[in-house]
């Protein structure tokens, strides 16, 4: 049976990836430096720190995955601002020793790591996997070299390494110190206190192109069973919707008059207007296409802070 291997299996996208390979048949290992407590029981789980090469060896010759997937990582823009050398240690040395790790393990199993969007220069039209990587930001820095230690790893020692640049992805457990989790938890707390009251966001001018974490997954899964690990495939809903008209959405929600108060602290140090997905690579060559609305995913983000 096929077996992988998931760090940073207890973060916000860990338990949806795990899900989706059990579904499909996989033995699913986990690994984290936090307690397996959020974890579905049916993952083994043992906790290891990425930045600790020989911790991230003995993760690998114990479980001996087909399949290892790296989703430990600094996964927000604005944390990156705040600590741009944790960021790079974690996105790059923690990658680096997974690299080495799996490339020392005898059955050499495939490896992928998580890009994202943050990687390409700005652009306010749709982007696709042709265009120029110039990221403005310390999180998407970090992943342009992680996916260029790919490369290398890749041509030099003939490693099967999968790498892919997801887009906005949001879903019940994300924290809410990511925006659309940040815009229901404040609206439900307002619904469930049962009177007026104010919330505070940040630039409601940008427009992104948000998916449903578990359509992620699912893309996640089909590129790392594909056979051509040298294609990076962009994963997203290809529509980039305007913050406020989604904040509006979530407002709406509520039964209680919701007022929107601008917090300047809340804006990034910089900020692309625009980012869009455009996903027709992966649609044409995999078949992935998303299946969840953003409505359906922000009312179940709102109901589950209710």
């Amino acid at each position: 049976m096929k077996r992988v291997l998931i760090f940073g299996a207890a973060g916000f996208v860990g338990k949806y990836l795990a899900d989706e390979f059990t579904n499909n048949g996989y033995v699913v290992y986990g690994s984290d430096k936090l307690s397996a407590e959020p974890l579905p029981g049916f993952i083994e789980y043992s906790a290891a720190d990425i930045l600790d090469a020989e911790e991230v060896c003995k993760i690998l010759a114990r479980f001996r995955p087909n399949y290892v997937v790296n989703l430990a990582a600094i996964s927000s823009v604005g944390l990156s601002w705040e600590m741009p050398q944790l960021t790079l240690e974690v996105n790059v040395m923690g990658a680096l020793n997974i690299l080495e790790a799996s490339r020392k393990l005898d059955i050499m199993p495939k490896v992928m790591f998580i890009g994202s969007s943050e990687e390409y220069a700005p652009s306010e039209s749709p982007i696709n996997e042709e265009m120029p990587l110039n990221a403005n930001n310390p999180y998407g820095i970090s992943k342009m070299a992680q996916e260029r230690f790919a490369e290398i790893y890749r041509e030099r020692y003939g490693m099967k390494i999968y790498c892919v640049r997801p887009f906005n992805h949001t879903g019940v457990g994300q924290r809410d110190t990511f925006v659309l989790p940040s815009f229901c938890k404040q609206v439900a707390e307002i619904e469930k206190k049962g009177a007026p009251g104010i919330i505070k966001v940040g630039n409601l001018d940008a427009f992104r192109d948000f998916s449903d974490v578990r359509d992620i997954v699912r893309a996640y899964r089909l590129i790392i069973e594909s056979e051509d690990c040298s294609k990076v495939y962009n994963v997203g809903s290809g529509v980039a919707y305007n913050l406020k008209e989604l904040l509006n959405y979530i407002v709406s929600l509520s039964s209680q008059e919701v007022e929107v108060e601008i917090d300047k602290s809340r804006f990034r140090p910089v900020d692309n207007k625009i980012i869009c997905c455009d996903s027709n690579l992966i649609f044409k060559e995999l078949g992935w296409k998303p299946t969840y609305s953003i409505k359906e995913t922000l009312t179940n983000i709102f109901n589950s802070y209710l």
